[in-house]
C-alpha cells in the first residue's frame, strides 16, 4: 500500500521511525503543536489536506491524531478510506492505547504529561496537561501567550494553580531520541512545583500498526462517502453516511 500519513509534530519521532520500518510506502507530513486550541481551524485544515491527497494515488490517508478536543469529529473521505485510532489525545497514543491510558488516568488523575517531541517542538508549553484540568492547562497557556513561559510558570504557581490539581510530572519515554536534556528540565519543574516525578514507558504499538496496515482493532475506518463524528463512549469515535449534500447521516458504529 502507500500510505499517506497526517500527523501532529508532537509524535514526530514516533511516527518516522515506524514509517521507516512499515512494509508500506508511508508519506508524512507534520502539523504543528498547538492547533488543536482551535479545533474548527485544525478541522478545516486537516480537511483540505485529506481532499488533496485523495486526488493521489494513495490506498488510505492515516492520521496520527486523536480526537484532540474534537478537533478530527466531522472529517470526510472522499475517494480513499481515512483511518483513525480511538484515542481522545495524543497522551493515549504515547502510552499505546486505550486500556492503559484509561488505567493513568484513573490511578493518577493529577498528572501532568511529558515527551521528548512536545518538549522540543512547543509553542511556550512544555507539558501536555491533564484531560481533568482543561481550565488550569488554558490559563497556562494563555499566560504563555502573553507574558512568555516564566511568567507564566510563575504566575501560575503564586496564585497555586498548579498545586490545587497536579501532584505528578509523567515523562514518556517512547523509547526513540535523547531524553536526558528533557528529563533534567522536567524533573526541575516537578521539584518546584512540589509533584513527584516518574519516567514512564511509552509504546509505539498503535502508531506501529497504523502506519502498518493493522487496522482490525482500535481504529476507525471511514469509508469513502463517510464522516467521522464523536460517540461519546469507550470506542470516542465512529462514521456516519453522508447525504447527497454532504452532511452526516445514519451512525455507522461498527468497530474496524
Amino acid at each position: 500500500m502507500r500510505l499517506k500519513c497526517l500527523a501532529c509534530e508532537a509524535l514526530a519521532r514516533m511516527v518516522y521511525a515506524c514509517a521507516a520500518q512499515s512494509p508500506h510506502i508511508v508519506d508524512v507530513e507534520l502539523f504543528r503543536l498547538g492547533l488543536h486550541r482551535e479545533p474548527a481551524d485544525l478541522c478545516a485544515l486537516l480537511q483540505n489536506k485529506i481532499d488533496q491527497a485523495s486526488e493521489e494515488d494513495y490506498d488510505a490517508i492515516v492520521m496520527a491524531y486523536g480526537l484532540c478536543g474534537k478537533s478530527t469529529a466531522g472529517l470526510k473521505a472522499r475517494r480513499i478510506p481515512l483511518v483513525i485510532p480511538r484515542a481522545h489525545d495524543c497522551i493515549t497514543l504515547f502510552l499505546g492505547g486505550r486500556n492503559r491510558y484509561g488505567q493513568q488516568f484513573r490511578e493518577h488523575p493529577g498528572t501532568y504529561w511529558y515527551a521528548l517531541d512536545y518538549s522540543e517542538r512547543n509553542d511556550g508549553s512544555m507539558g501536555l496537561g491533564a484531560e481533568a484540568d482543561a481550565q488550569s492547562q488554558s490559563l497556562y497557556d494563555e499566560y504563555v501567550e502573553k507574558y512568555g513561559r516564566d511568567n507564566a510558570d510563575y504566575l501560575m504557581e503564586a496564585m497555586g494553580a498548579w498545586q490545587s490539581h497536579y501532584d505528578r510530572a509523567a515523562l514518556i519515554d517512547v523509547g526513540v531520541g535523547d531524553l536526558t536534556a528533557v528529563e533534567a528540565e522536567t524533573r526541575a519543574t516537578a521539584d518546584r512545583r512540589g509533584w513527584r516525578f516518574e519516567r514512564l514507558e511509552g509504546d509505539l504499538a498503535l502508531i506501529r500498526r497504523l502506519l502498518d496496515g493493522d487496522w482490525a482493532q482500535d481504529f476507525l475506518i471511514v469509508e469513502p462517502g463517510h464522516a467521522v463524528v464523536m460517540t461519546y463512549d469507550a470506542d470516542v469515535i465512529g462514521c456516519r453516511a453522508l447525504s447527497q449534500e454532504g452532511e452526516a447521516q445514519t451512525l455507522v458504529g461498527e468497530e474496524r
